[in-house]
């Protein structure tokens, strides 16, 4: 079954992309390591698994670019500092917020759609909840033509 897009774009291997990204994000940010090391051994794993990886490496590497003023942007939404966000929440919301701004291609509802089902996987029990409020916010500013568009 060819579960692509006829933009070429297959879902479920974007969907194993994110999921490998916010590991590789979460480590990152942990281990302090340098992304290039994270990707490759998250890469190596994916080799095993049908994923994205480019779609993957953008991910990562878009995250560790512009981490300051993705997390910059997400301030006015959070009710916390940045750094006193859940380590896998963080890493969601870090790459959500790469999508929602730099990724303009991936619909807003993607986006929150994938952070919360990787939050719910891997994060801590209500950790979703949060993550959706924040990004429904986030949304309705940075995406707002898109967003009021998909509410009518």
């Amino acid at each position: 079954m060819n579960r692509r897009r006829p933009d070429g774009i297959d879902p479920v291997a974007r969907s194993r992309a994110r999921r490998r990204a916010l590991q590789a994000v979460y480590a990152w940010q942990l281990s302090g390591s340098r992304v290039n090391d994270v990707i490759a051994q998250f890469a190596h794993e994916q080799a095993h698994e049908v994923a994205d990886l480019e779609y993957f490496e953008d991910l990562v590497r878009g995250v560790d670019t512009n981490h300051e003023v993705l997390d910059e942007a997400l301030v006015p939404f959070l009710d916390r500092d940045i750094e006193q966000v859940d380590p896998v929440e963080r890493a969601a919301l870090r790459i959500a917020a790469y999508e929602l701004r730099m990724r303009a291609d991936v619909p807003y509802r993607v986006v929150i759609n994938e952070a919360i089902e990787s939050v719910k996987r891997f994060g801590a029990e209500h950790g979703h909840t949060y993550v959706n409020g924040v990004l429904d916010r986030a949304a309705a500013e940075w995406r707002a033509v898109e967003v009021k568009a998909g509410r009518r």
